[in-house]
């Protein structure tokens, strides 16, 4: 695997990872909080299998923020070959903006899960 592609697949699972926290935590809090409970009633009701990130959010939350930080890291170790470095540099460019998105998403997720709870 070419490392331009290693560090594209690994920002784009640093993503999908990020959505997980808002299944677990951001999106079910959030319907509650506007007085959707019954709907969030009835989607769990359907898809009962949604409830297992939230019972289990510390692995959620470990797995994405890892997955993160090895994004983020790979990003900053990330070395461009001569022959390849406009190619390099518009990767960058264009996986630098997910994964601070997906660090945004993460944060959202982890005050939902952890913060919103110490106000209520």
């Amino acid at each position: 695997m070419s490392p331009a592609l290693k560090d594209k697949f690994i920002g784009t699972l640093g993503l999908f990872t990020s959505f997980g926290t808002l299944i677990c935590c951001a999106i079910p809090s959030t319907l509650v909080l506007l007085g959707f409970g019954a709907t969030l009633a009835g989607f769990i009701g359907e898809f009962p299998w949604l409830t297992w990130p939230s019972e289990n959010k510390g692995i959620v939350f470990g797995v994405s923020l890892t997955m993160l930080l090895i994004s983020f890291v790979s990003m900053r170790n990330q070395s461009c070959p001569i022959d390849q470095k406009e190619y390099c540099g518009d990767l960058k460019r264009k996986v630098r903006p997910v994964l601070f998105v997906s660090l945004i998403i993460n944060c959202v997720g982890l005050f939902y899960a952890y913060g919103l709870p110490l106000f209520l």
